[in-house]
């Protein structure tokens, strides 16, 4: 049952995530932490954060994670591959028919002026699923009184040092490898 459960929640992320990766994170954290409680608020910031540093998008490697979590919470690690192989086929298949699907019609809908009006509004909703994603990971309402969120002092120096950098065009890996070895170093 509960199988069945993380296919459905990650076929919805997977039909109604558009935008990517960040305007998706709203979409998740909803489905995971808040609706069916499979991980806390501080959990889900942490795949969140692993999620960025693996190579891929972030909804896949979500999915495989909290597939495999889920999964293994039934008793075994073959649950959690079984786990992690339905949430990250179900969050694959709606983009995938639909991009077999307007492929297969692009040609003709490219200059569909309804179609064109359809991606221009949708474009500030993206934006703003893309902000209220990060509010959410800033301010988790979903945070126990004994969970705490994991913003404190060094995050925001942090953030700001990662801020400074990416104005410079310091390079977004060096970026990451730093903020990684400073938070080994601070969280030790």
């Amino acid at each position: 049952m509960i199988l069945w459960q993380l296919f459905l929640s990650y076929l919805k992320i997977g039909f109604f995530g558009f935008g990517g990766g960040y305007a998706m994170l709203s979409l998740i954290q909803n489905e995971i932490v808040v609706r069916h409680g499979w991980l806390s608020g501080g959990e889900f910031a942490d795949i969140v954060a692993i999620s960025q540093i693996t190579p891929g998008p972030i909804a896949i490697n979500s999915a495989t994670y909290v597939g495999y979590t889920v999964g293994a919470q039934m008793g075994s690690e073959g649950f959690g591959v079984l786990g992690s192989l339905i949430a990250t086929v179900a969050v694959s298949l709606p983009s995938l028919t639909i991009m077999l699907l307007l492929t297969h019609f692009f040609i003709r809908l490219r200059n569909n002026r309804l179609i064109e009006g359809a991606m221009r509004g949708m474009r500030p909703v993206v934006v703003g699923m893309i902000a209220a994603a990060a509010l959410m990971l800033i301010f988790p309402a979903s945070a126990s009184a004994d969970e705490q969120s994991f913003i404190d002092a060094w995050s925001w120096v942090l953030f700001g040092g990662v801020l400074i950098g990416q104005i410079r065009k310091i390079n977004p890996i060096l970026l990451i490898l730093l903020s990684a070895l400073l938070g080994i170093v601070i969280y030790h």
